[in-house]
């Protein structure tokens, strides 16, 4: 990735990069967004998307991507401590072309801990544009 509507193909998977679960962050996050929760618990859900969509957005950012035009299906399956390195990655399920300029791409996101287990996971539909 980067690529093209054209040049992408079912079954591709693409890096969303990596970040760490910030020990200052996480207490930020709570006071702010989550006041109650226990650091101990791990990350809350609502920081787990943010740290999602802050990596997709950022890996995302040189992609012909046009618009992002759903997110669903979002699962939850733990909540990362801090320290924990999570790693993000793009699953190319199912396209769609839309005219002769653009296509959708239907994909599951999914965001991992150091183990390699789930963390988190979505399933997106977004426009890409066509080469031409």
């Amino acid at each position: 990735m980067p690529a093209y509507f054209e040049d992408l193909s079912v079954g591709q998977v693409a890096s969303l990069g990596t970040t760490a679960v910030d020990d200052r962050t996480l207490a930020a996050f709570i006071a702010a967004f989550a006041p109650g929760w226990s650091p101990d618990r791990g990350a809350p859900d609502a920081m787990v998307y943010a740290i999602w969509s802050r990596l997709d957005a950022a890996a995302s950012a040189d992609w012909p991507q046009t618009k992002r035009v759903g997110v669903d299906a979002l699962r939850w399956a733990r909540n990362p401590p801090a320290g924990e390195l999570l790693r993000g990655r793009m699953t190319v399920l199912a396209k769609d072309p839309v005219g002769d300029a653009k296509g959708v791409v239907m994909a599951q996101h999914d965001l991992l801990d150091e183990a390699g287990r789930l963390v988190f996971s979505c399933l997106t539909r977004s426009v890409f544009a066509c080469r031409g």
